[in-house]
């Protein structure tokens, strides 16, 4: 039987198991939006910006485990992707992305509405492609998908010109995928990981570090029981956080600019560096030269240019986390060094990583309420100091899931994501973890979360600037705050080097523009008032709540190794 484009569209999105989908309609897309309409299938969700659109799709694929689907229009529609494309790109999350397009006969005439979007996006998602033949357009379609979650997962994205959509041709939609060229590794080196245990059985200061690739391929439980068994310290990656419980003995600490001071000590000190799933990217490594000098480094990798372009290593294995942590798992030995982990230990204790004697409403005291009331959540965070507080102060115990923009740091990411993390995961609690400028660059997705009726908690943490930044002025840049205070006005004094009480009202006023939502909103000034926001915010059942807490505007990120620096290296106090 011939079908429409667009009915074969629909019909291979059913045979993917795609039951959400993030959509915005427009001239080159409405035709698939009609095909969509009255399905009981797919479940279509209209955010309110084509960016907020695909990070929520990116959110419910790193909370779900499958792969995020959202469509779009052609020209601004489709330029509107690039951001959470290579969002999702830098921290290999599976997602597939379908554009309008303007007919074939228009490519390249400067029609309305038509731009390159796969030229645009090469560079940046894992696979691009026009559809050119309508015979085609399945057979595509099944390729992106399996393209987008096999090996190293990663967007795809599917331009689908107009009068593809309208073609009519009879499908077979039970024929496998067979990529030429494309194998994705599903084995693991025996030679090389032998070569590995045997250099873990012999080092005397080792140290496990656990990047995102073992949270991606679902290795937490795996992980924690070889550490258990190696008795070995760990440190993490921001996207390795949660691969194995904070609580855990063995557990050090984050690694990096923002990491403790045990845990990049641990990392100087090694004489074996065992890391899987991590791209050794320049926040981790601090100076290349000095990272890990006095380590022989052992590197697992699902994706083989991932290895040694950063950071030489002496034993690559190209591997899935989980395959290779379970072969580990056969083979490995108790590695306990009671003088090294009595070393770490001492450094733990000698430089905590939360702020002694601190006053008032701080960071660490509502991320310490977050910890325990989330046990079986979901946190999201927004990018800046919020962002890096979470992955210092939050605790999490094995269940709890925590969805950060790590490779890109990208602003605007945590609102949109928590409402894909909530609609992937409606009986999970989800809260987000946001700064007041990152809030706003995405706030118009207030009204997806409130239409779709979504009990998610928005915590903002207000400080008046754009925290990361100021820290950057404060510390290095002789307090010249250029462009970070969000209090400052056109009547402001230009030189201005500390907020005071003259300075002009914050805005917006979070408070009202919850309201204006139709949502719920909570201002915090006090420390014992914290407990008592997140519980009226868990009375709200039928929608969002935001949570603005009013924090000091002097609140700093440490320790922080400044950039170029070795880890050990580090700004402790100020």
């Amino acid at each position: 039987m011939k079908r429409k484009g667009t009915q074969a569209f629909v019909e291979t999105l059913k045979q993917e198991g795609v039951d959400i989908l993030f959509g915005y309609p427009g001239g080159y897309a409405v035709d698939l939006f009609d095909a969509l309409y009255g399905q009981k299938d797919i479940e279509v969700i209209l955010p309110r910006h084509e960016q907020g659109l695909i990070h929520e799709a990116d959110g419910y694929a790193r909370s779900t485990g499958k792969v995020g689907v959202c469509l779009v229009t052609s020209g601004p529609g489709a330029t509107n992707l690039v951001t959470g494309i290579a969002t999702a790109n830098y921290d290999s999350i599976p997602l597939v992305c379908f554009t309008g397009q303007v007919s074939k006969n228009l490519i390249g005439n400067d029609a309305f509405q038509e731009v390159d979007i796969v030229g645009i996006t090469r560079s940046i998602c894992k696979y691009a492609i026009t559809v050119r033949e309508r015979k085609g357009l399945v057979r595509i379609i099944k390729e992106a998908f399996y393209i987008a979650k096999s090996g190293k997962p990663g967007p795809v994205l599917v331009d689908i010109p107009k009068d593809i959509q309208l073609a009519l041709f009879e499908d077979d939609f039970d024929k496998p995928v067979s990529i030429r060229g494309y194998k994705p590794n599903t084995s693991v080196h025996m030679g090389q990981l032998k070569k590995a245990m045997d250099m873990l059985d012999k080092a005397k200061r080792p140290v496990f570090l656990a990047g995102g690739g073992v949270n991606i391929a679902g290795a937490g439980e795996e992980f924690t029981n070889l550490v258990n068994i190696a008795r070995i310290p760990v440190v993490t990656t921001i996207m390795g956080k949660g691969a194995i419980p904070t609580d855990n003995p063995y557990y050090v600490g984050n690694v990096g600019m923002h990491g403790s001071y045990a845990s990049n000590m641990a990392i100087s000190e090694c004489d074996l560096l065992f890391s899987i799933g991590t791209r050794f990217n320049d926040r981790i490594t601090g100076k290349i030269s000095e990272f890990a000098p006095n380590a022989a480094i052992i590197h697992i990798d699902i994706e083989a240019s991932s290895i040694s372009r950063n950071i030489k290593v002496d034993v690559p294995i190209v591997a899935d986390a989980k395959l290779a942590i379970q072969t580990m798992l056969e083979r490995v030995k108790d590695c306990f060094h009671e003088e090294w982990n009595s070393q770490i230990d001492k450094w733990k204790l000698e430089h905590t990583i939360r702020p002694q004697n601190a006053i008032g409403l701080t960071p660490d005291k509502i991320l310490k309420e977050i910890s325990a009331r989330y046990q079986d959540g979901i946190i999201v965070t927004d990018v800046g100091q919020h962002q890096m507080w979470t992955t210092q102060y939050l605790e999490m115990n094995g269940r709890t899931k925590l969805l950060t923009s790590g490779g890109l740091g990208t602003m605007g990411f945590g609102l949109p994501a928590a409402i894909g993390a909530k609609l992937g995961n409606p009986d999970k609690q989800v809260v987000c973890i946001s700064g007041d400028g990152g809030m706003q660059m995405n706030i118009q997705e207030m009204a997806t979360a409130v239409t779709c009726e979504l009990p998610i908690t928005f915590c903002i943490f207000n400080n008046s600037y754009l925290g990361m930044v100021r820290q950057f002025q404060q510390l290095f840049f002789n307090k010249r705050y250029s462009s970070t205070c969000l209090r400052c006005r056109k009547s402001c004094e230009k030189n201005c080097f500390d907020p005071n009480k003259e300075c002009p009202p914050y805005s917006p006023d979070f408070i009202q523009l919850a309201n204006s939502y139709q949502a719920k909103g909570i201002r915090v000034f006090k420390q014992e008032d914290i407990k008592k926001a997140f519980e009226l915010a868990a009375s709200n059942k039928e929608g969002p709540t935001i949570i603005e807490f009013m924090l000091e505007e002097s609140e700093l990120v440490l320790p922080m190794v400044p950039g170029g620096n070795a880890l050990n290296e580090m700004i402790l106090d100020c």
